[in-house]
């Protein structure tokens, strides 16, 4: 007898569920408009009411509800005006939880205990003063060894996760640069990023370290928003008023360490993400139109390009060039502008412009021929889906 888990499940999940509605805040706009008092359950709010719309749903129909980075699921519900949900979840409000609510939603509606489930983010960081680190941020007793030491951030902790990539493989910073320029070239042409004036190679280097080798320019935003998507059945989603964005596939694996660090870039759970997501479906790397990664520092990126198998370990700092990773390259990255250029939405906007790439309404910033594209954040505990866009 095998000690290998039936990962059949995931094909049965395959193309069972669709995202139907997307919608955000105005990101951009309410960057320069800072205000102390508006709660992230506001922006959550509003982020509803625009998918809601999107979908051509009513929000009668809505009877699921997952929050992230929200203190209560109640206080939303009862905000949306959902007395009765049939399915309720609440995560925290940490960058890898995107991916693990559109999982949650999913498994829900395949398996009967929701019609219709509202993934809802907010995110009032910026006008409370949030702080990822230093010495005004608490430390955890998880990091009360490190701290003494300076690594009172995932920021830390990653530059020397990079640093390790250097000396191990000789890795230099200019394919981090590459990325953080390409990131703002694509936010260029995004209406609602934050960040729209372009980058040169001259301004990454230019830029203070944050942690050396990072800079600023590595680094994500602090930004206020909200996000939200809406999960139902792909049979139901075919009478809606957009083309269904399908969930493939997806995986899920981990990485559980003492602190935020992993000595192989978060190689294994990446590559079993892979594994599954290319041994249960029938896409693979090459049928990918675009790659939304997370990128809560541009060395995240770097790493997950490897763990996923589209080039070796070792070998990303050499793949990423600004021809391959562009718009019109061999794998757009992160279309909107990311996390460092769009607004930083622990992933959450990083799926709406996914399903806006698979819908062909970018504009200026549309991939060709999107039918397939990925999402995928390296990170403790790890997720990756490829998503469909439905001509039926």
């Amino acid at each position: 007898m095998s000690n290998q888990p039936d990962r059949s499940a995931l094909r049965n999940l395959q193309d069972k569920t669709a995202i139907v509605g997307v919608g955000t805040t105005e990101f951009g706009a309410i960057y320069r408009d800072l205000d102390p008092e508006r709660s992230a359950y506001e922006l959550g709010l509003i982020a509803f009411r625009e998918a809601l719309k999107d979908a051509g749903l009513k929000r009668t129909e809505v009877d699921g509800v997952i929050v992230s980075r929200l203190p209560h699921y109640g206080r939303m519900c009862e905000m949306i005006g959902l007395r009765h949900p049939r399915f309720a979840n609440v995560l925290p409000g940490e960058g890898r939880q995107s991916g693990i609510a559109l999982q949650y939603a999913a498994l829900a509606v395949a398996n009967g205990m929701a019609d219709v489930v509202a993934c809802i983010y907010g995110n009032n960081g910026r006008s409370a003063g949030a702080k990822y680190g230093g010495e005004s941020r608490g430390i955890s007793t998880q990091a009360m060894f490190e701290a003494p030491y300076g690594m009172t951030s995932p920021g830390a902790v990653t530059s020397m996760m990079f640093r390790r990539h250097q000396f191990r493989y000789g890795t230099t910073t200019e394919p981090l640069a590459h990325l953080a320029i390409s990131n703002r070239a694509n936010a260029a042409l995004n209406p609602n990023a934050v960040m729209q004036r372009p980058l040169t190679m001259d301004d990454y280097h230019g830029a203070r370290f944050i942690a050396e080798p990072l800079c600023l320019l590595d680094y994500c935003l602090i930004n206020d928003g909200g996000v939200c998507f809406i999960v139902t059945s792909a049979e139901r989603a075919r009478d809606l008023k957009h083309p269904p964005v399908l969930l493939h596939a997806t995986s899920q694996a981990s990485d559980i360490t003492p602190v935020y660090v992993a000595d192989d870039f978060w190689h294994e759970p990446m590559s079993q993400i892979a594994d599954d997501l290319f041994s249960y479906s029938d896409v693979q790397r090459d049928d990918l139109a675009f790659a939304q990664l997370y990128d809560n520092f541009t060395p995240t990126m770097l790493f997950t390009l490897e763990g996923m198998g589209f080039c070796e370990p070792g070998e990303g700092g050499d793949w990423i060039t600004p021809e391959r990773i562009g718009l019109h390259g061999e794998l757009p990255l992160n279309t909107g502008g990311g996390h460092t250029s769009e607004s930083y939405m622990q992933g959450w906007a990083l799926h709406v412009e996914a399903v806006r790439q698979l819908r062909q309404k970018c504009g200026e910033r549309q991939v060709d021929d999107a039918q397939y594209g990925l999402y995928a954040c390296a990170a403790p505990l790890a997720t990756g889906h490829i998503l469909k866009r439905d001509d039926r």
